[in-house]
This record gives C-alpha cells, sequence and structure tokens, in this order.
C-alpha cells in the first residue's frame, strides 16, 4: 500500500488548518502558502474532506475552512480514507465478506488480514492532535 501525494497533502491541509483556525476561518490560498502546495489542488482536496463532514466552508471574504469538529475527534485513519479510499493493502479485502474464490484456500490472505488490522489499528490510534503535538506512537 502506498499513500498517495492526495493523501498527503490532506494530512498536512488538516493539521495546517486546525493549528491556524484560531483567528477564524483559514484560506486555501494561505495553505497553500505555508504548505507549499497548489491551490487548486487543495481545493480538490477540501471538496472530498468537505463533502465528508470533517471541513466547513464558508465563501465571500473571510471565508475559508475550519475543521467541522476538534481535532483530537479526527484519526490519520479517517483522513486518509476520506481521499485515499480503501485502506486495504490487497484488492480482495476491500468487500465484506471475502467475494474472492480462492479465500477458503488462499494461504496468504492472513498475512494480508493481519496487515490489514495493523495498518488499520495504528492510523486508527493517531488524531490529528497528536500529530500537531508531536505524540506520534513508534510502531
Amino acid at each position: 500500500m502506498k499513500i498517495s501525494t492526495k493523501g498527503r497533502y490532506a494530512l498536512r491541509m488538516m493539521i495546517d488548518i486546525a493549528e491556524n483556525q484560531k483567528n477564524g476561518y483559514v484560506t486555501l490560498k494561505d495553505v497553500a502558502l505555508r504548505q507549499d502546495i497548489s491551490k487548486k489542488y487543495l481545493e480538490q482536496i477540501a471538496l472530498h474532506l468537505s463533502q465528508a463532514g470533517m471541513l466547513r466552508a464558508v465563501r465571500g471574504y473571510q471565508g475559508g475552512y475550519m475543521l467541522a469538529k476538534s481535532a483530537s475527534e479526527y484519526t490519520v485513519h479517517n483522513i486518509l480514507q476520506v481521499v485515499e479510499g480503501s485502506m486495504s493493502p490487497v484488492s480482495c479485502l476491500e468487500q465484506s465478506p471475502n467475494s474472492c474464490k480462492r479465500c477458503h484456500k488462499c494461504k496468504t490472505l492472513p498475512v494480508w488480514t493481519e496487515l490489514e488490522k495493523l495498518i488499520f489499528n495504528y492510523l486508527n490510534g493517531i488524531t490529528l492532535d497528536d500529530v500537531i503535538e508531536g505524540r506520534v506512537p513508534l510502531a
């Protein structure tokens, strides 16, 4: 599994907004400047996060974005899943129940199942607030 640029930038954007929203809504122009990311690209990411209810958006003068909830209520897994989609290491784990015709005799399935659990538990155990405060646990 490889986290795309979109996923990495989404996490950076959410951190930036969380750190800078104390004075009101944060503009994507400001996030783009601070993070050295294209504003157009951030707009695409912000749309996904807004549609998922993670960001509140206000248009116009003094508009921008704010977290819809506290930074402690978002996990890294939640954020990545919104923009990346499935976080499964193999496609056969994306469906439940597993529809692979070989799953009942697949010797590698336990490897991928455990890897998926490890990824989920690790990323779901880290909040946006943890990242901001430097409390990221070592695996």
